[in-house]
């Protein structure tokens, strides 16, 4: 027996059933992940202002949140937003090793017709779909701090983390006068950014081969209280009998394993005792480098590459010519020129004025 066609009433509500629920699942994994409100997406095509505002709206997408890090480049994209009079929308996923959390939120972005992303990858290989998906709807992406495996971005704007990992080998080299036993502390697998600095590391080691690796395959995690168990594992065979530390120098690749590393340190009794070079900056690592319970730190400018990254995007929306490639810099700050005003700059990013912290 043949279907009753419905009527064109009956096919306009359930129409509008289709929408309300479609609105409504979005609505409320929005409200779950904590990246949007329960609204329709703007009307505007990508790359157009949004209508509601008349302002071109940039999604920016950090790793995380928590780190002096990521607020500093925050604070360098709201730098640029004022400047280019847009609005940035910031949207980290729940933890900084939650791939899905960060491809739902780029999917989210996308979804929302925004003008133009900004991204940290967490995964070089996983975000790729989402990232090719924007741009096929016409949605262009500046990759920032870590590399993904793709071309289709309109600008990599970063650290060159290879060069920065091999700068902090030869300082950690020339502390320990090119002998000894030493050990990294890597970040995590799939995070392009510290791989390079990792790899940078060990071939700046192959110079010096008075100096033994005797600990280079442990993963810190993602969170500072991950990089202390994970210090506090590496360490403990290294305990000699009368409570030493049969280690000369230790690398970190990243602020959480730094701190992390420090913490162990301190607790064990052994910070200042061993060379110890880290990367990033924070009130306490610095207050560590002052205190010589750190001997280095490899310092990045994340202020740049947010303010970089969102500047290239809107160059790129405006016809511009987009460099692929934008190095932000690196320098490694000592306890004897922490007070030069280029690595003091850097130490202590002005992320506080912008964010609007006390």
């Amino acid at each position: 027996m043949a279907m009753q066609a419905a009527s064109p009433d009956q096919e306009l509500r359930m129409n509008a059933a289709k929408l309300w629920h479609g609105w409504a699942v979005g609505c409320v994994i929005g409200m779950a992940l904590g990246i949007g409100g329960c609204r329709p997406a703007p009307e505007s095509a990508p790359g157009q202002p949004d209508r509601s505002s008349g302002r071109r709206v940039i999604g920016v997408i950090p790793k995380g949140a928590t780190h002096v890090f990521w607020k500093s480049i925050h604070a360098g994209a709201l730098k640029a937003a004022q400047e280019e009079g847009v609005e940035i929308l910031w949207k980290a996923g729940l933890k900084e090793d939650d791939r899905e959390s960060q491809i739902k939120v780029v999917e989210d972005l996308v979804n929302r017709n925004v003008s133009g992303l900004v991204l940290a990858p967490l995964d070089d290989a996983a975000l790729r779909p989402p990232v090719l998906q924007a741009v096929g709807q016409g949605i262009p992406v500046v990759i920032i701090d870590s590399d993904l495996k793709t071309d289709k971005y309109v600008s990599f704007v970063a650290t060159d983390n290879y060069e920065g990992g091999r700068k902090g080998g030869h300082h950690l080299a020339r502390l320990l006068n090119g002998k000894g036993r030493a050990v990294m502390l890597r970040y995590a697998e799939g995070s392009a950014s510290t791989m390079s600095r990792e790899q940078g590391f060990l071939d700046a080691m192959t110079n010096y081969p008075g100096i033994a690796l005797v600990s280079t395959n442990r993963y810190g995690g993602a969170t500072t209280e991950d990089a202390y168990k994970a210090s506090e594992n590496m360490l403990a065979p290294f305990r000699k009998p009368d409570g030493g530390l049969d280690l000369d120098g230790i690398f970190c690749v990243n602020e959480s394993t730094t701190f992390g590393m420090l913490r162990a340190l301190q607790d064990a009794g052994w910070a200042g005792k061993v060379l110890f070079v880290g990367f990033d900056s924070s009130d306490m690592l610095n207050r560590a480098l002052r205190n010589r319970e750190m001997h280095g730190l490899v310092l990045q400018d994340p202020m740049a590459m947010g303010y970089q990254g969102v500047k290239k995007l809107m160059a790129h929306l405006r016809g511009e010519p987009v460099e692929k490639r934008v190095d932000t810099g690196s320098q490694v700050a000592t306890p004897d020129n922490m007070n030069e005003p280029e690595i003091r700059r850097l130490l202590e990013p002005d992320y506080r004025t912008w964010l609007k912290e006390e």
